[in-house]
């Protein structure tokens, strides 16, 4: 038997806010389906998921996303405007370019090329 990923889902404290942050990242339209669960189904991609939990982020993330983009630095200003932050400067070497960056929770990912 294989399996196959159906949904990617980030634990958070507020799921309503993290999914109007994913989904004006990467498209596609916002659902909340309880104040517990809102999901975006990205064009494209597997559907990204939000749960409330109890617990608040104290570490740093074990898996997070890579983002293709064109330039990184300019994805990393237009994020800002949604609520993400920088972590740390862009980093190019013979493979590309990466820029680390924050969701409103806390939660990394990567605009990256190459």
């Amino acid at each position: 038997m294989r399996a196959h990923v159906q949904e990617i889902v980030f634990d958070c404290a507020d799921p309503a806010v993290l999914v109007r942050f994913w989904a004006a990242l990467l498209g596609g339209d916002p659902v909340d389906r309880s104040g517990d669960w809102s999901y975006v189904d990205p064009p494209g991609f597997v559907r990204l998921a939000f749960q409330r939990v109890p617990e608040g982020k104290t570490v740093k993330n074990r898996v997070h996303l890579d983002l293709g983009v064109d330039d990184p630095d300019l994805a990393a200003t237009e994020a800002l405007s949604s609520g993400a932050v920088r972590f740390g400067g862009l980093v190019t070497d013979e493979q590309g370019s990466f820029q680390v960056m924050r969701d409103p929770e806390g939660n990394e990912f990567c605009f990256v090329t190459g």
